[in-house]
């Protein structure tokens, strides 16, 4: 199946290239006129408009990706990493030259909604538009209020850095025929409105599934939504948010997601790696009644299916003692030593989603680096957790984890000691 995967997506990648060099040469969609005739001066400088717009792009999180480290807010350059080069996120703040300043709402709301650049150039998906294409457009002329109110930094954010051939935006027009359908969120009139709500922002601002579902070896996502997946080159694991039978939060209540979304923790874990970012800079600042709608939403996720029988590993015994031990040494003072942790301070390892991802990338990336949870307005002064990189081995490190992982009523398969040595050298990103 994989195999003629990779067939179909080549075919339509040599389609895609041969067509736009034959028809249309350098590949343009018609871009939308600089005069705005729908939206005013005046009305992007409404305060009650600019002052929502600030309130959703905090819900999208686009000071995350759009800041360079120790840069100014929204001035562009980080480079997000992708399997296949680099993509520094642009300028958002209202310079003309290198920013949003000579923009219309009609190219912004094109670049949310279809991907499309202000040229006419199609957009790299490392800025999450599957995602954005759900955001209304009552939302996303808020947005750009807010964005053209912020000071205008001139800072050039760089060119993208892809390996041939994703370095041609030509190769978009298969990977978008594959992966990508323009489209608002639609309300489900049978819903409750807290539902829906929840669901436009799970699906729409807070583009969740673009970490919570795995992705292909072409980056694109087929899979079930908010599934879980590995996030590239990161190589942290986003669980399955399902909180049915099976699901990545199985168990966890209402409160358990809105705790951990505002405070960055519940008494089912801690936010930490790449979940902690988003809960400092973003979901701690959301309103209640929409932290609220959103953990209504991930309730009513499906079941999932059952996960395979747990694996075993050489010398299982051995090394089931041998985690135990470090477990006891290192842990059990913290965690507990039937793994329950202590409420509000130290998270429980028994049921923990942390733990319990299908390859055990979260507990092996958290033993060697340490788990730093996010200072938040609800948790100001969180506790840390060490790292032992230095004070463990690969094979102490896979003898924990394992252990942790099929301890207490924790059902996840072992991890092998070549898993921790390849997470111990991945760059922390």
């Amino acid at each position: 199946m994989k195999r003629l995967r990779w067939i179909a997506m080549a075919v339509l990648l040599l389609v895609a290239l041969l067509g736009g060099w034959l028809l249309t040469g350098p590949h343009r969609a018609a871009p939308p006129s600089r005069v705005d005739s729908t939206v005013s001066a005046a009305m992007l400088k409404d305060p009650a408009l600019v002052a929502r717009g600030g309130y959703l792009a905090t819900v999208g999180d686009c000071v995350s990706c759009h800041t360079e480290q120790g840069g100014p807010p929204f001035a562009g350059g980080r480079a997000l990493p992708t399997p296949f080069g680099s993509v520094p996120a642009p300028n958002l703040t209202p310079d003309r030259a290198t920013g949003l300043g000579d923009w219309s709402f009609e190219a912004f709301w094109r670049a949310l909604h279809e991907g499309i650049g202000r040229h006419g150039e199609l957009l790299y998906p490392a800025f999450p538009y599957t995602s954005y294409t759900r955001v209304s457009r009552d939302d996303a002329l808020a947005i750009f209020a807010y964005l053209q109110s912020l000071p205008p930094v001139h800072h050039v954010a760089g060119s993208p850095s892809l390996r041939f051939p994703y370095d041609l935006r030509k190769s978009l027009l298969a990977w978008r025929a594959v992966y990508f359908k323009a489209g608002a969120f639609k309300p489900d009139p049978a819903r409750s409105a807290a539902w829906n709500r929840g669901a436009y922002l799970v699906q729409g601002l807070g583009h969740c599934n673009e970490c919570h579902a795995a992705r292909d070896a072409f980056g694109g996502s087929t899979a079930m939504p908010l599934s879980g997946g590995r996030i590239p080159v990161q190589d942290w694991y986003a669980p399955d948010l399902g909180t049915q039978a099976h699901g990545g939060l199985e168990g966890w209540s209402t409160q358990d997601i809105v705790d951990l979304l505002k405070t960055g923790q519940s008494a089912k874990g801690a936010a930490f790696g790449p979940m902690a970012e988003v809960v400092a800079r973003s979901t701690q600042f959301m309103h209640d009644d929409d932290l609220q709608a959103i953990a209504t939403y991930l309730q009513s996720l499906p079941p999932r299916p059952a996960p395979p029988a747990r694996g075993t590993v050489p010398d299982a015994a051995a090394m089931d003692r041998r985690g135990g031990e470090i477990y006891a040494e290192r842990c059990a003072d913290c965690h507990g030593k039937d793994g329950t942790g202590v409420a509000g301070v130290y998270p429980p390892l028994d049921g923990n989603s942390a733990v319990l991802d299908p390859a055990g990338i979260n507990a092996i990336r958290a033993v060697l680096l340490g788990g730093f949870p996010p200072v938040t307005g609800g948790n100001p002064r969180p506790y840390s957790m060490p790292p032992f990189a230095q004070q463990l081995d690969d094979r102490d490190v896979a003898a924990v984890v394992s252990y942790i992982r099929g301890a207490w009523s924790n059902r996840a398969g072992p991890v092998q000691q070549r898993d921790v040595f390849r997470y111990r050298h991945t760059p922390v990103q």
